[in-house]
């Protein structure tokens, strides 16, 4: 009987982003990614949500590396705070270990890492796996499809992708070698990229962005030119760079990731362009505006990124002036239309020509729509089926689109976070749960709670109201006059009768509070709080945060 194997997902299954998974035999575990999700507008000053890292932090001993499939945030940004819980080497292509390091670096623990670098086609022993890398075309180089030879057979993980027959680069989605593990040894388990299984037809080739952009900077000639978009977008940037080229223009960068990843991308040979092509944006100023192009950060309109601080006037390189144009070469991430809307704004009251993908086609996905998705069933014919990375809805039509591209109905399983499966000679069927809830990151603190969240809401949306009052248990008496101090809840200079009214309400449940005999500290702000709480619930109709002050002498 062969050992079995198991899947447990950590994030990436019921939301776009937090993608982690671990694969498991014999003992030894292989992380899959551990990516993190941008917060949605009802996590106010959460900066990321990473995976709940429990079950890697009580298995650490147990972890025999991390494989990444590919460079983007939502699949490494989350390795930093891994490493902080366990130390294992890290595979995956050149350029994405060089845009995982820079996390890894400003976090400090680049020691807990050993990062080893593989090729297309390559297989590895890693533990008790054999771990091939296939190449996959997505939005950002060198991603790979990873295949898990293990006693059970072969797992397939098709990491990002989609099929482009013509990628800028010329690297295709390696569907041969897919299609010949169909045919060897059989594909028992596919895990696939759900992120477009709502779209009919085919992604368009990222080529096709490359020809919008030469329309537009040949239409924009005398003028100056910034381009936006995803500083991991390799490829993207080349062809904005081949465009500006073309068109007579330098090139300058503008935000720190893209200046680190584009740097990175050249060393590494993924990105051409020629040193003479290169300024550095102080100089942009100095030449005349038909000759510059800019390619810029903030494409989701992030409140301190390069294009939000020029759309504000607030850039310290770069001054937005009437005839520029703005080209902003990506989609808006779901939860950040409203962020991009107001930078757009921003940019129009400068004066500047905005081009985004509701006026041009600027930007194409780097998901499978459900054609390739059919395609990559078709070829790989695997044995059982999970659908993977996307939200719930995401899920569910990959999984019907794999019952009509001839998956069993009874051998597809829809999982969520903290679901696990193990395969094994009878199949597969579902395992324990693990944790598997949120892990907020607001700042350098990880594990903001819930609790947390629900008062920045509650502060945000109604305000708060702190009452101070000075007692003496001694004599039972309330000293003065309780304070009545108001944030978010009514303006104090016109509502000076309102928060007097509250301050005598406060005073008069207290002295009941004490006359009856209470005394202890917590039992006075109880008295406090529900009273405060009724009277402003009753006044206003609002239900602010209530918060007790009570000095006890």
């Amino acid at each position: 009987m062969a050992e079995p194997v198991r899947v447990t997902f950590l994030g990436g299954l019921g939301e776009i982003g937090r993608n982690c998974a671990c694969i498991e035999t014999e003992g030894r575990i292989v992380v899959l990614d551990c990516g993190v999700m941008f917060p949605d507008p009802d996590m106010p000053g959460i900066d990321l949500v990473l995976p709940d890292l429990t079950y890697l932090r009580d298995n650490a001993e147990r972890v025999e590396a991390v494989v990444l499939t590919h460079g983007h945030e939502d699949h490494t940004g989350g390795l930093a705070y891994l490493l902080r819980e366990l130390s294992a080497p890290v595979f995956g292509s050149a350029l994405t270990l060089g845009l995982a390091r820079h996390r890894v670096e400003e976090a400090g623990v680049e020691d807990r890492a050993r990062f080893v670098e593989v090729e297309d086609g390559e297989r590895r022993t890693v533990g008790p796996f054999d771990v091939e890398f296939i190449p996959v075309t997505h939005s950002v180089p060198h991603g790979y499809a990873t295949a898990f030879h293990t006693p059970q057979g072969v797992v397939l993980h098709s990491g990002d992708f989609k099929i482009d027959l013509t990628p800028v680069d010329g690297r295709l989605t390696d569907l041969a070698r897919i299609g010949a593990l169909a045919d060897g040894e059989g594909i028992r388990l596919l895990l696939s990229d759900s992120t477009n299984a709502e779209e009919p037809g085919f992604t368009e080739s990222e080529r096709s962005v490359g020809a919008a952009l030469r329309r537009l900077f040949e239409a924009a000639r005398g003028r100056r030119v910034v381009v936006t978009c995803f500083a991991s977008h390799i490829h993207r940037i080349q062809q904005v760079a081949d465009a500006a080229i073309d068109n007579g223009r330098k090139i300058s960068t503008l935000g720190r990731s893209m200046e680190k990843n584009v740097t990175l991308a050249r060393r590494l040979g993924v990105l051409a362009v020629p040193d003479d092509a290169l300024v550095d944006v102080e100089a942009v100023d100095r030449l005349p505006p038909g000759e510059v192009c800019v390619v810029s950060t903030g494409s989701q309109g992030e409140p301190l990124s390069a294009l939000a601080l020029m759309a504000a006037g607030e850039s310290k390189w770069l001054h937005i002036r009437p005839g520029d144009v703005v080209v902003i070469s990506a989609h808006p991430v779901p939860g950040n239309e409203w962020a991009v809307g107001r930078v757009i704004d921003g940019l129009h009251r400068r004066g500047a020509q905005v081009v985004h993908t509701g006026v041009e086609p600027v930007h194409v996905s780097g998901h499978a729509r459900r054609g390739e998705l059919q395609v990559m069933l078709s070829v790989a014919r695997p044995e059982w089926f999970v659908p993977v990375h996307g939200e719930y809805r995401h899920l569910v039509n990959h999984a019907r689109l794999a019952t009509l591209t001839g998956v069993p109905d009874d051998r597809v399983l829809l999982c969520e976070d903290g679901d696990s499966i193990v395969l094994d000679d009878d199949g597969l069927r579902r395992g324990d749960s693990v944790p598997a809830g949120l892990l907020y990151v607001d700042g350098t603190v990880g594990d903001v709670e819930h609790g947390v969240l629900r008062d920045r809401r509650v502060l945000a949306e109604e305000g708060v109201v702190v009452v101070v009052a000075t007692v003496d248990v001694h004599r039972r008496e309330v000293v003065g006059n309780p304070e009545i101090v108001t944030r978010g809840w009514v303006h104090a200079p016109e509502a000076e009768e309102l928060l007097e009214e509250a301050s005598a309400t406060v005073r008069k449940e207290l002295e009941v509070a004490l006359a009856e005999g209470a005394t202890e500290h917590d039992l006075l702000r109880r008295h406090a709080r529900r009273a405060l709480g009724r009277f402003v619930g009753e006044r206003t109709k609002r239900r602010p945060m209530i918060v007790p002050v009570v000095v006890v002498v």
